[in-house]
């Protein structure tokens, strides 16, 4: 029964493997929106657009807190996955005790900061006076779960690192059921409103880490947690940071231009914000099908640098890019078609509706380009360049939209123009991306093949000063 959940990308064939493990990640993200969309219609339906425009407000702000720490998770996963292809059992270990230790003591740091600083930083965000106590409620509550938030998605990352993408499926799917039943009770039988649904997001997450970590309690494969002895390992610590802290900066980045923009949609009243957060909602699962293809180049790119398979470092890149555009090109294309209907799904002022078709049609056509520069990101701290990503989101997508904003923007102020900002920022980025790649993936190579024998250098060194062995 061994390793029955794992894939090993770094051998065998590429193809299928590639698929099998991102299916689940698609089929989970799909649930994860579709629980996410159950928020959002219970609230907005039940609670009024007031409530919907409270939800949807936050959510730029979460993700700026958000994706710090999940880039502390990329780390996590870059580096279990060099260790599972390198077969090297004991750092492995080491990496995910520590990921835990992480994500616990980030969680309650972050969630704490974000309890305190709620209202100052939704004040920053220009939210309307009609809007601002809600939000407040629910950003209070949703930071009050983010240590058992942080820790499900780390452990889940260590799981997902060595191809094991099924049973994060499952435990994902027992919390969505169990958060829209919550939210039915809370909202519509209790009339809770947007407090409601923010504690059933907490209670559903609490429910999908618990059984994550039982999960690696009991493994009995390579990602395993070891309670006797639980250890932190500076080591191993060193390089999650190494390759994370750039990753959770470049989020965080992202998230301030996000953070930005929303700003200038809360400009244009609460039936805009309403209808930029259904069609946020409505991107979200554009997103998380270019995101599996993401995820399964990270791996595979990851494994395979490992094990010193080079050519297959290229191949995956390759066959991701290539999947990712197909897919995210015809859903694209596909909710462009039924906009209308989509938004109508989650609010029924034909206010909102006319602001959120603006946003898909003007994103939905080319939203594949951000697919592929968020596979580009990954694929370059696979190879092991972790600043250099940072440093090109900084200057194509965060900087260029800050430009943006203050002068075209503020000169043309229009949903149109202020939307435009997303899709030439993805193509500037992309560009860039691509470049380095082509330049770079060989001295890549070279330094992973450097470490490689270093490694073995220092294993020698160790034998040969053990006095037993000797």
């Amino acid at each position: 029964m061994k390793r029955n959940y794992e894939i090993d990308m770094s051998q065998g064939k590429l193809f299928g493997k590639l698929i099998s493990f991102a299916i689940p990640l698609l089929l989970s993200g799909m649930l994860q929106l579709a629980f996410n969309m159950a928020d959002l219609i219970v609230v907005g339906r039940f609670a009024g657009e007031l409530s919907l425009a409270a939800v949807g407000s936050n959510g730029s702000l979460v993700a700026l807190i958000l994706n710090v720490l999940m880039g502390l998770g990329t780390g996590t996963s870059i580096l279990v996955s060099r260790y599972f292809g390198a077969k090297d059992e004991k750092h492995l270990l080491d990496a995910v005790q520590t990921t835990v230790i992480v994500a616990i003591i980030g969680g309650v740091i972050f969630g704490g900061a974000g309890i305190a600083l709620s209202g100052v930083l939704l004040n920053a965000m220009k939210t309307p006076d009609t809007v601002l106590p809600l939000a407040k409620i629910y950003l209070r509550i949703y930071f009050c779960g983010l240590p058992v938030m942080i820790t499900y998605n780390f452990s889940s990352a260590a799981l997902r690192a060595v191809g094991d993408s099924r049973r994060p499926l499952v435990f994902l799917t027992i919390a969505g059921v169990l958060n829209v039943i919550l939210n039915l009770i809370f909202v519509i039988v209790f009339h809770m409103g947007v407090a409601g649904v923010a504690i059933a997001t907490v209670a559903s997450q609490c429910v999908s880490c618990v059984l994550t970590l039982r999960c690696l309690i009991r493994s009995k494969t390579m990602c395993r947690l070891v309670l006797k002895p639980f250890r932190f390992s500076w080591k191993a610590f060193g390089e999650i940071v190494r390759i994370g802290l750039p990753a959770g900066i470049q989020g965080s980045l992202f998230s301030i231009s996000n953070v930005l923009i929303q700003s200038s949609i809360n400009y244009f009243g609460d039936m805009t914000m309403a209808g930029n957060a259904a069609a946020q909602s409505i991107e979200a699962f554009l997103f998380v099908s270019m995101d599996a293809m993401n995820q399964a180049a990270v791996a595979s790119v990851s494994q395979s640098m490992g094990a010193r398979e080079y050519q297959r470092t290229r191949k995956a890149v390759r066959m991701c890019l290539a999947m990712e555009f197909v897919v995210a090109t015809a859903l694209g294309l596909i909710t462009v078609a039924f906009r209308r209907q989509l938004v109508g799904i989650y609010t029924s002022e034909e206010a909102a509706i006319e602001a959120g078709c603006t946003r898909i049609i003007i994103l939905g056509t080319v939203y594949f380009t951000n697919g592929m520069q968020h596979m580009m990101t990954g694929v370059m701290r696979g190879l092991g360049y972790s600043i250099l990503p940072t440093c090109i989101t900084l200057m194509g997508i965060c900087g260029f939209r800050v430009i943006y904003i203050f002068t075209y923007f503020a000169a043309h102020k229009t949903l149109a123009v202020l939307y435009a900002s997303y899709p030439i920022s993805w193509v500037l980025t992309i560009a860039a991306q691509l470049i380095c790649y082509f330049s770079l993936r060989k001295r890549a190579y070279e330094k992973n093949e450097q470490k490689y024998l270093q490694r073995l250098a220092e294993e020698a060194s160790a034998e040969n000063t053990d006095p037993i062995g000797a």
